[in-house]
């Protein structure tokens, strides 16, 4: 459907880091974490992926209203995440 106002519908835009505990698995170790822009998500995801086991940065649109969401958009990804829900 087409919306007629011109209008996008907001975006969720996040970056999680991740490390590993003692027993191996992963923990969010930074985030998530909104962000402005997609660029800037992605300019973020790098600078912690040389820090931490493992990055991703995402989006979708979203309407935290309605309790609508698209589906994710994976922007980056570096290193050991969690698969997606």
């Amino acid at each position: 459907m087409s919306d007629s106002s011109g209008q996008k519908n907001p975006r969720l835009i996040v970056v999680v880091a991740f490390d590993r505990g003692e027993d191996g698995e992963l923990f969010p170790a930074f985030g998530p974490a909104d962000q402005q822009s997609e660029d800037r998500a992605i300019r973020t995801a790098r600078v912690l992926a040389a820090k931490h086991a493992g990055v991703i940065a995402w989006s979708r649109e979203a309407d935290p209203t309605l309790g609508e969401y698209g589906p994710p958009n994976t922007l980056f990804v570096s290193g050991d995440v969690p698969d997606m829900e």
